[in-house]
């Protein structure tokens, strides 16, 4: 596991400061199970054709993708609302350079638009489809490259 830099570690430090990441052991194996089901989510989205449904796959992937980046850290989100925020700000602070970084900020858009989908009706189009996809490959490549899950 690629450890965190004094900067990225200020970022989650912040975090756990602000009470939306708690500190927790470091779970290889469960990081190692997200990533996983990141890559099969990820490898299903090509057989897919409805935009929603694609959009909402590859944005679990994506999520799945931060939950094993927690884990490999050794962190979680805090129980109550806003811990897809509190997910998105942390892939933000530790993929914070190629590759991953323009995934993870744009991690914030896509949960974004997935609420607007989910509780507002609002339909996602095959372009935000598609880029969902793109960024959960990127976010699930960033996180080999970190070698998270061991």
């Amino acid at each position: 596991m690629t450890p965190l830099s004094a900067t990225q570690q200020q970022a989650v430090d912040a975090l756990v400061a602000a009470r939306r990441l708690e500190k927790v052991v470091p779970d290889q194996a469960r990081a190692r199970a997200f990533l996983a089901a990141a890559a099969d989510r990820i490898s299903q989205l090509p057989l897919l054709t409805s935009a929603g449904v694609k959009y909402d796959i590859a944005y679990d992937a994506a999520h799945d993708v931060g939950e094993a980046l927690l884990a490999a850290h050794g962190y979680r989100t805090t129980n109550g609302p806003g811990q897809h925020e509190a997910l998105g700000r942390f892939l933000r602070a530790i993929l914070d350079t190629p590759p991953g970084d323009a995934a993870a900020r744009r991690f914030d858009r896509l949960r974004r638009a997935r609420n607007q989908s989910h509780f507002d009706a609002k339909p996602v189009g095959a372009a935000d489809a598609d880029l969902a996809e793109r960024a959960a490959q990127e976010l699930h490549a960033a996180a080999l490259a970190r070698k998270a899950g061991g």
